[in-house]
């Protein structure tokens, strides 16, 4: 119940802002996004937990073990062309109101946990995992554990390598690559520096080189 009074109470808002066709067209796209939830948590009903969940057009859901396990809370929202892979005995699990924006990559072996109310912007891509380049007889793969806490905000085309732990309310800036702690309440940014190497000839060298060769 608690349910369907959030949604009517979000779509009153909304027709009371926006007007009946605005409201109408704006949620068409909810609508078919929590018919495609239902529809992998079908597809994977031993493996998939969750409430009401918005996967929206060409975002997939990939379990190839019957063992994964993926946990929604409530209200979690993906939007297009996302793609969550999980594989062995990964656990994945997305907090309450998670919104994932278009283009990301999840790829769970081990441990993945998203909070509460975090927002993952565009082309972000986070794994909890590395090849083992090294070993070529044992495991392919190196795991680790991706935690990122309630109400963070990630940036667009971040990447988030294993063995990463994301405080509460932490910022991650665009473009980032985060490996290691992120303290809670902080923002995190790689350093970033502007450089122009030219890539010609100075003049001076030029006709230097042409008065050595005409001496010669």
């Amino acid at each position: 119940m608690n349910v369907l009074r959030k949604i009517a109470g979000t779509l009153l808002t909304q027709f009371r802002s926006r007007g009946l066709i605005s409201t109408i067209a704006m949620n068409k796209s909810h609508l078919v996004g929590v018919l495609r939830g239902l529809f992998y948590k079908l597809l994977y009903f031993r493996n998939i937990h969750s409430s009401l969940f918005s996967i929206q057009a060409n975002s997939t859901i990939e379990i190839f073990n019957k063992r994964a396990k993926i946990t929604f809370g409530r209200f979690v929202y993906i939007r297009k062309n996302a793609s969550i892979r999980i594989d062995f005995e990964g656990q994945l699990i997305l907090g309450d109101n998670v919104f994932i924006n278009d283009n990301c990559n999840i790829n769970c072996v081990n441990k993945i946990s998203i909070g509460s109310g975090t927002k993952i912007a565009p082309n972000v891509c986070i794994n909890d995992h590395d090849h083992n380049y090294k070993d070529k007889s044992g495991d392919h793969l190196l795991r680790g554990e991706v935690i990122i806490g309630s109400n963070v905000w990630v940036g667009s085309n971040v990447v988030i390598l294993r063995d990463t732990f994301i405080g509460d309310n932490a910022v991650i800036a665009a473009g980032s690559v985060v490996k290691g702690t992120v303290p809670a309440d902080t923002l995190f940014l790689n350093k970033r520096e502007n450089k122009h190497i030219s890539y010609k000839e100075p003049k001076a060298a030029k006709n230097t080189l042409f008065q050595v060769k005409e001496s010669i």
